[in-house]
């Protein structure tokens, strides 16, 4: 199958269609934020008119208080990926999530995941305490784990409650893989500059077309605190101007920055931790089309 990574505004998504319909293919969300449905254009989600032109999975299918993980999104793109298959198409699978794409390649330690009664008494335990006092009891009961975000605090509590095992024990056991497959990996990696550039107009163009609305329709469903879709860029600063906390003209500058920030990180996750098999600066060049054809003959 083929993997097309990158980071955002990076012209990854273009990129994985345009192969797909060369390849008789089916495109696979790798996105984390692209999951849910009810920011597509701040999320950058493929438009409507994209989708129909070649088959798209995974896209927008989660309301903001869906509980959703590495080990749900690998399960998933596992299943799209025998739909493929089976239907003799090629699945191209693209995102800028580079711990999914490392799952889906690499495999992963057999975490369990704890039940909906397990994981609500957590949270509720957090809520009541507060997070801070929360961490600490936690470190007591368990103490091999050093990680102090929040996320990862509370999936490490869920685990020790449903299994009595800390998470450290089930991630020191050998990775476990959902997909056996060759892989063809292709990197989006445009000049710093021209990337910074795309960010901020891409970012533009989004307050100028549904991003507030879509933030507003968002905040209106209540969703709980710690829902992924919150952390997704924009929707602080919309909704801070929303709420009359800042102007519009600041939320966008802020989110303009940060989403500069997050294509920094992830163009350094990719130099670290993806072996990619073709390098385009441009994505619209024909040379990974060209590679990938001749990899999948």
């Amino acid at each position: 199958m083929i993997v097309v990574a990158g980071p955002t505004a990076s012209g990854k998504s273009a990129l994985a269609a345009g192969l797909a319909a060369a390849a008789d293919g089916v495109v696979i969300n790798a996105d984390s934020m692209q999951v849910y449905r009810d920011v597509p254009t701040l999320t950058a989600r493929p438009t409507e008119q994209e989708e129909r032109g070649v088959p798209h999975r995974l896209y927008g299918f989660l309301e903001p208080d869906a509980d959703f993980s590495v080990f749900k999104w690998v399960r998933a793109a596992a299943n799209e990926i025998q739909k493929a298959r089976e239907s003799g198409k090629t699945p191209v699978v693209v995102g800028g999530t580079g711990f999914y794409l490392q799952t889906l390649i690499n495999g992963i330690s057999p975490v369990p995941q704890a039940d909906e009664a397990v994981r609500r008494a957590v949270r509720d335990e957090c809520e009541t305490l507060g997070f801070d006092r929360f961490l600490a009891d936690f470190q007591k009961k368990d103490p091999a784990f050093s990680f102090t975000d929040p996320q990862r605090v509370l999936r490490a509590a869920e685990v020790l409650a449903q299994t009595g095992k800390s998470v450290t024990y089930w991630q020191s056991l050998p990775y476990e893989k959902a997909v056996e497959a060759d892989f063809f990996c292709i990197l989006t990696d445009p000049p710093r500059a021209e990337l910074y550039g795309r960010c901020d107009r891409r970012f533009d163009r989004m307050m100028q077309s549904a991003a507030v609305d879509e933030v507003r329709t968002l905040l209106a469903k209540n969703p709980p605190p710690d829902s992924l879709i919150l952390k997704a860029v924009g929707v602080r600063e919309i909704a801070a101007f929303l709420n009359g906390i800042i102007t519009r003209d600041e939320a966008a500058d802020h989110a303009r920055q940060m989403t500069r920030n997050y294509a920094k990180r992830q163009i350094t996750w990719f130099k670290h931790r993806f072996c990619a098999d073709c390098v385009v600066s441009d994505a619209k060049s024909p040379d990974a089309l060209t590679d990938a054809l001749h990899f999948l003959e």
